[in-house]
């Protein structure tokens, strides 16, 4: 019999590949997973559609596929957690994984929109209670460590926003989606925080609270600097808010910290990374990069492929001209079109979320 996992599957590229092309590959992409996988049958699975709706709905993949418009979306998704080396590294220790830089994909997602399926289902909220509703997103399919059920919710004001592009996607880069990306159907969020794509999606409901769900309400969440562990977290858990949108962010790909950089004719060194915008308020206009300490900035060329828009990330390059000899660091910071701008370093937290400080090469020696 074939080997089975008993752990989830958590996994993060190499980073160099990852960056290589705008698009990821599906191979290539990042694992983040709270529970084993489930394995369902496309054919029989449902998305139940209920809450504070006019008509409950039970939508099948053809129903997804045939009776609403397709729409097509290049966003990148991060796990709340990316870049959590780098705070557990320069500021202090955190909990959860260790991830580095890559725990991002910047891909093509087609199906529904949400907004469309709600429309259809129709909402019985006051527009007073709409203020504050929530859609939540469930997979009951796949039990997880910390609940019998995966779950999130995002605002329904977003929600409905057809310009949010929030989608049920059947497909990832023009083929269907994998297992592992949550075949046969999961919510893609762009700007909103990766833990709130559910995978393997079968429940939607229109409720006036967010997800009670474990992951929404004790995990996801920027703590307060004085949440140390887990006994101090405890009056926070219930009055912070979960993260929605990601923040303004950069990283340096290449060259990786600690190597030794070859200058080329013209005595510059070639520095190379990706950007992402804050929530909805992409794309990235600007990338600086900077060798002495922040102190001056040269701005990065932002390169430009089919296909991007105010959700994708933006791969960069930038030259900077350097002495023979000299051990550098180099910073990144990214802006985005509503003037978001990285800071030097972040504010800690207790799960290491949200790190977006400066990107950083550091101890370079330049040839």
């Amino acid at each position: 019999m074939p080997h089975l996992p008993q752990e989830p599957l958590n996994r993060e590229p190499d980073i160099a590949h990852l960056t290589s092309t705008f698009l990821t590959p599906t191979k290539a992409a990042y694992d983040r997973n709270h529970g084993l996988q489930p394995h369902l049958d496309a054919s029989t699975h449902r998305v139940r559609v209920d809450g504070a709706v006019k008509t409950t709905l039970e939508l099948s993949i053809a129903d997804l596929q045939n009776d609403f418009a397709q729409h097509e979306v290049v966003c990148a998704l991060q796990c709340a957690g990316n870049r959590r080396h780098t705070m557990r590294t320069k500021i202090k220790e955190v909990q959860g994984i260790d991830w580095s830089d890559a725990a991002v994909m910047n891909c093509k997602w087609r199906g529904p929109r949400l907004s469309d399926i709600l429309e259809r289902a129709g909402i019985t909220l006051t527009a007073e209670e709409q203020e504050t509703a929530h859609v939540a997103f469930a997979c009951y399919a796949a039990p997880c460590q910390e609940d019998t059920w995966y779950g999130s919710s995002t605002p329904l004001s977003r929600a409905l926003r057809r310009d949010a592009d929030i989608i049920l996607a059947l497909e990832m880069n023009d083929e269907p989606l994998t297992v592992g990306h949550g075949y046969p159907v999961r919510v893609v969020t762009p700007g909103i925080a990766g833990a709130r794509a559910v995978k393997w999606l079968d429940r939607i409901t229109v409720q006036t609270r967010e997800s009670d769900n474990f992951y929404m309400q004790h995990d996801y969440k920027v703590l307060p600097e004085d949440a140390v562990d887990a006994e101090s977290a405890k009056p926070y858990w219930h009055t912070v808010p979960p993260v929605q949108e990601m923040p303004v962010n950069s990283t340096i790909v290449s060259p990786a910290q600690g190597s030794t950089v070859e200058r080329d004719a013209d005595g510059c060194m070639t520095i190379e990374g990706y950007a992402l915008p804050s929530g909805d308020n992409g794309p990235v206009v600007k990338v600086e990069v900077s060798a002495d300490g922040g102190e001056s900035w040269t701005d990065a060329e932002l390169l430009h492929h089919k296909g991007e828009g105010k959700w994708s990330w933006k791969l960069w390059r930038a030259k900077l001209a350097l002495p023979a000899g000299s051990t550098r660091t180099i910073y990144s910071r990214a802006t985005d079109a509503a003037g978001n701008t990285q800071p030097k370093q972040s504010q800690w937290n207790l799960r290491g979320v949200c790190y977006n400080g400066y990107g950083e090469a550091a101890d370079l020696t330049i040839k």
